[in-house]
């Protein structure tokens, strides 16, 4: 009897963490529902703050997805945020100055992102210079660069066509516009391939002889995540529907998440984070892969920079600051760990939407900034502890 006591006790701790930060994500949604309420008597799930919640930490859920992969590796980038006010300023430079088609900018930027991930990936895959040092001198290198390039100025407002990359809904194909039918379909279909998905998940592991979590378990995470999504998207559907940004979120968590558990290159990625000697032993070639690594993150940072700037609707010197930070506190919050190997792009997108909510939920109350980095300071230590007890028992 003890033994089956010590079995379902190991099993429970080990679906812990994937399922841990969903549970708190309920439950700061719950209490900021709560304290809004109570305070100054407004429904913080309504429409247009979830459509606004998105809208604001749009570039923090992408950059997150980059981001799990770099630390997954067992690296980190502290460029990002002046990569996002770079590509911003070079958007600007292009769409405002020089008159170029967004469907010309768009890639631009994109190629911009890439070559600066490749040429910080060079140093710390080939040179094995460490990523904390290289990304800290990109981090002054293209913030510095962001300054030149703007000369201290904003330079917009952009076209219409480009501030559609943050600012824009997706239409209502059936005609109804309000409530927008062609939100709520896609939102029921998608809840429909998450349970398929995570059914066929547990089927699986069954075949191979992996023990799956408890039935109960895996149906009540089912259950909540289906409801809360049908729910947002009713609540967005009954506003101005779908945004652009969300279903650029949805494509890109949907691919990564594809990728890092189907696919062979995704999978050695976490075996060279595990133990890079015996992942290089078995023939991965590592320095490739971290390289590869560091161009994505630098694809995501561009795209992240061309979102920003068409929500401000300008480029700013200032864009882009302290994003790193938000970024890698979302990767760690959401259930990676700090020496590699270790995290799901389920979770950093979760722990993106816990960072969203607090600060969402923070400005709503009127908290100041001063509170809020204190708190969401100690919210990133919990979560470190969190991990370094989870790896001592």
């Amino acid at each position: 009897m003890s033994d089956k006591k010590q079995g379902l006790s190991a099993l429970l701790g080990g679906h812990l963490r994937e399922n841990g930060m969903l549970m708190a994500l309920v439950a700061i949604v719950l209490f900021f529902v709560a304290m809004v309420r109570w305070q100054i008597d407004v429904d913080f799930l309504s429409a247009q703050n979830i459509t606004n919640l998105f809208l604001q930490n749009s570039y923090v859920i992408i950059m997150a997805l980059g981001m799990l992969l770099v630390i997954v590796a067992g690296h980190i980038d502290l460029s990002v945020g002046s990569v996002v006010g770079f590509v911003g300023a070079v958007a600007a430079v292009l769409t405002v100055k020089l008159h170029w088609p967004v469907y010309a900018v768009v890639p631009a930027c994109l190629a911009v992102g890439f070559l600066i991930g490749a040429a910080q990936g060079y140093w710390v895959a080939f040179w094995r210079v460490p990523s904390f040092i290289v990304t800290l001198a990109g981090m002054l290198v293209f913030r510095g660069l962001t300054l030149w390039l703007l000369n201290g100025q904003n330079i917009g407002p952009f076209p219409k066509s480009f501030q559609l990359l943050s600012t824009g809904f997706v239409a209502d194909i059936f005609g109804v516009n309000r409530p927008n039918m062609t939100a709520i379909v896609l939102v029921c279909l998608a809840a429909l391939a998450i349970v398929y998905s995570g059914w066929r998940a547990r089927a699986r592991d069954a075949q191979f002889g992996i023990t799956p979590e408890p039935m109960v378990i895996f149906a009540i995470r089912n259950i909540v995540v289906s409801a809360a999504l049908i729910f947002v998207g009713y609540k967005l559907a009954s506003f101005r529907g779908l945004p652009n940004v969300v279903i650029i979120l949805s494509v890109l968590t949907v691919l990564y998440a594809f990728f890092t558990e189907n696919m062979v290159t995704g999978r050695r990625i976490y075996a060279l984070g595990g133990n890079e000697k015996a992942a290089k032993l078995s023939g991965i070639k590592t320095d490739r892969l971290v390289f590869l690594t560091f161009c994505n993150m630098g694809v995501l940072a561009a795209l992240a920079g061309m979102i920003v700037a068409a929500r401000l609707n300008s480029s700013t010197p200032k864009a882009g600051v302290g994003f790193e930070l938000d970024v890698i506190a979302a990767v760690f919050i959401g259930g990676a760990s700090m020496s590699g190997g270790v995290g799901k792009i389920l979770g950093a997108v979760v722990g993106a939407l816990i960072m969203g909510v607090m600060n969402n939920g923070m400005s709503i109350l009127g908290i100041g900034i001063d509170y809020q980095q204190v708190i969401k300071g100690l919210v990133l230590l919990a979560a470190v502890i969190f991990d370094v007890y989870n790896k001592s028992k």
